[in-house]
């Protein structure tokens, strides 16, 4: 702003002051997938694509509901008896789901005992889903480039 002069981008609204409403730049749409791939967003590191494989399987994602309704760590066999799935199966699966950091996994002696932190779980789905929130476009204040997100969301939709 020079001698006075109006600046779009500290006073969007034109009315001559600072209002303090502040828009990150995530939040206005990209102009093309390109510009869209460049941007550097929180849901970039926290979206684990050999979590979520791990957790598409229908076996495995069963596996992990008797693991958090059980609360405790359980042996393959306890696992494996509880769900009614091959010995081999749940094992192989129970591994698959350690190497993907939803399950923690302790061996003691021959036994391997497998177990889900439902805190830390929801806390990662918590993350991602605000990291998505993030991405939307709420209310751009820049009409006059035709971005396309000029209105904001009812506080119903919150």
């Amino acid at each position: 702003m020079v001698n006075g002069g109006s600046d779009r981008r500290l006073d969007p609204l034109g009315i001559g002051s600072n209002t303090g409403i502040m828009t990150p730049v995530s939040q206005h749409p990209a102009a093309s997938p390109r510009q869209a791939v460049r941007r550097r967003a929180r849901f970039d590191r926290l979206l684990d694509p050999e979590m979520l494989k791990a957790l598409a399987e229908p076996t495995r994602a069963r596996l992990l509901s008797c693991l958090l309704k059980c609360g405790r760590p359980c042996s393959v066999t306890e696992v494996a008896a509880c769900c009614d799935i091959d010995f081999s199966m749940v094992a192989r699966h129970l591994a698959t789901l350690a190497r993907a950091g939803v399950l923690s996994s302790e061996k003691k002696g021959r036994t391997t005992w497998y177990e889900a932190d439902a805190e830390s779980l929801a806390l990662v789905f918590r993350e991602l889903a605000d990291s998505i929130d993030e991405l939307r476009p709420v209310g751009c204040l820049d009409t006059e480039s035709g971005c396309g997100c000029t209105t904001v969301p009812d506080a119903s939709d919150a």
